[in-house]
């Protein structure tokens, strides 16, 4: 079966996988979702015998069905490989109960690095199926961790350029440090004086300015995205729900057919779409657990069936969530609309304007398998605590606020469903968050390197290499700008004349 897709504001056009990856974000300014969502056509036996390159050939071959076995497997084997530091790609280990999936194995120690491992070899596949002369310009907003990782996959990848705006002093000084020292000519990073909210609408922003497109043309570029709004982000991101389910099988923790939750941490809303759509590709998952940190947004939804951005932005130990205007979530609404693209539209406008919309009743009603909560500070830093006390495993800062919205969910409910919570990030990614959670008056005095060598030791887990080579590393990027001037600093990177 041939899956195209259609964008959520207008649904009558299709296109090609393909050119949806290269388009990134829709021309009417929605997101590309699929015409239909595939099912599996491998049983779960047969995927817990699969390796995590196996499975993401499995998944991604039912999305990107204008790809050729030849074309997908290379880009699968180029993006899953020794930049990975575990065999198993998503291990998944057992603590206190629950299964945490460590997706920060890859070269940025981030969730991220899961799908923009693949991203660019699928979009320089894509610029070669669909013919494209003109360099791509990925241009991306960032929280913290998406802007490292697709720098990392793009780095002096021929034919591509990539420009990433991330807040200043929005971000970990782990974070910051990755990005600054990020090498590749085809690289830039730009920090701008505003939050994350106000990156990601300007980059919005620069992709529905026409005439910039046009001038763009002329001068042989032209943009594509690597935030999770690209169709080519989310369907690689599908894989590891699948993928696990299938190991717990394998491992006889769980019977074929028995369901499990899924808690993600949430920023964007992409991680938690994935498993929303790894759920209705066939694999057996009771509830979505969304959990959210201070900026709470999407459990205030969930709630109520308002999303309302008016609010105070909140800045947290968890910044990756540190979003107020969650892009993904607008497939769901889509979908929640009966695939009605005016009246998707309309809320979007909402957003835009009032900053807030109201969904129906019935549309509430189909929300029944996710599950919204939140956890403060105080609750994120106790969780991280209580389990490294209780157990020894030290978790990071986003995937503690999953764990402690976990344990309320529990509470609430008394399930006692297998549980799956996504790691998404690498303790040391939030070293001084995470040990002063530990033990805030031990660690308080210790520079940022000294708190990662004495998580090493407590944690009895080695350095990752991508802490080890920012040690040292030469700042090579100091761009900062106002909110205003974003187009203007592309530009200036890509060598087009001020018009």
């Amino acid at each position: 079966m041939e899956v195209l897709y259609k964008s959520t504001r207008s649904g009558q056009n299709t296109v090609t996988a393909s050119q949806a990856i290269l388009k990134g974000l829709a021309e009417d300014g929605g997101l590309f979702v699929p015409t239909a969502i595939p099912k599996l056509s491998v049983s779960v036996e047969e995927l817990s015998k699969m390796s995590y390159q196996e499975t993401a050939y499995a998944v991604m071959k039912e999305f990107l069905t204008d790809f050729t076995k030849e074309e997908l497997m290379d880009c699968i084997e180029k993006a899953y490989d020794s930049k990975f530091d575990t065999e198993e790609i998503a291990p998944l280990v057992n603590a206190d109960g629950t299964y945490f999936l460590e997706l920060f194995h890859g070269k940025t120690i981030a969730f991220k690095d899961m799908a923009l491992s693949i991203l660019p070899h699928l979009l320089t596949t894509s610029a070669r199926k669909n013919n494209v002369k003109n360099e791509i310009v990925i241009l991306t907003a960032t929280s913290g961790d998406t802007g490292k990782a697709a720098m990392a996959g793009f780095a002096d990848v021929a034919g591509t350029r990539i420009v990433v705006f991330y807040p200043k002093g929005g971000v970990s000084p782990i974070q910051e440090k990755q990005m600054l020292t990020q090498k590749g000519e085809n690289t830039h990073v730009i920090g701008i004086k505003g939050n994350f909210d106000q990156a990601q609408s300007g980059v919005k922003e620069i992709f529905g300015n026409k005439e910039l497109e046009e001038e763009m043309a002329r001068a042989g570029f032209q943009f594509s995205s690597a935030n999770s709004i690209n169709i080519g982000r989310l369907v690689p991101q599908v894989v590891y729900y699948v993928y696990s389910y299938a190991k717990l099988v394998e491992n006889e923790q769980i019977q074929n057919g028995e369901k499990i939750n899924v808690v993600v941490p949430t920023g964007n809303f992409g991680n938690i779409l994935a498993a929303f759509y790894a759920k209705n590709m066939g694999i057996p998952i009771a509830k979505l657990i969304c959990a959210s940190n201070d900026n709470k947004v999407l459990f205030d939804f969930f709630q109520t069936g308002v999303y309302d951005r008016n609010r105070e932005f909140i800045l947290t130990t968890s910044p990756s969530m540190d979003i107020l205007i969650s892009s993904n979530l607008e497939r769901l609404i889509y979908k929640l609309a009966g695939e009605d693209a005016e009246k998707n539209a309309q809320y979007m406008k909402d957003l835009s304007g009032e900053g807030k919309y109201e969904i129906t009743s019935d549309m509430k009603a189909q929300l029944e398998d996710f599950y919204g909560n939140f956890a403060t500070e105080a609750e994120t830093a106790e969780t991280i605590h209580k389990l490294y006390d209780q157990t020894g495993y030290i978790i990071d800062t986003h995937t503690a606020v999953a764990a402690a919205v976990y344990n309320k969910y529990k509470e609430e409910t008394k399930d006692e469903t297998k549980t799956i919570i996504a790691s998404t990030a690498s303790p040391f990614k939030f070293t001084r968050s995470v040990m002063n959670a530990i033990d805030q008056e031990k660690y308080s005095d210790m520079s940022d390197f000294e708190l990662v060598d004495e998580l090493s030791t407590i944690g009895k887990v080695d350095v990752p290499d991508a802490i080890e080579e920012i040690r040292d590393a030469q700042i090579r990027h100091n761009t900062v700008c106002e909110v205003g001037d974003m187009e203007k600093e592309v530009k200036k990177f890509l060598g087009i004349e001020q018009s």
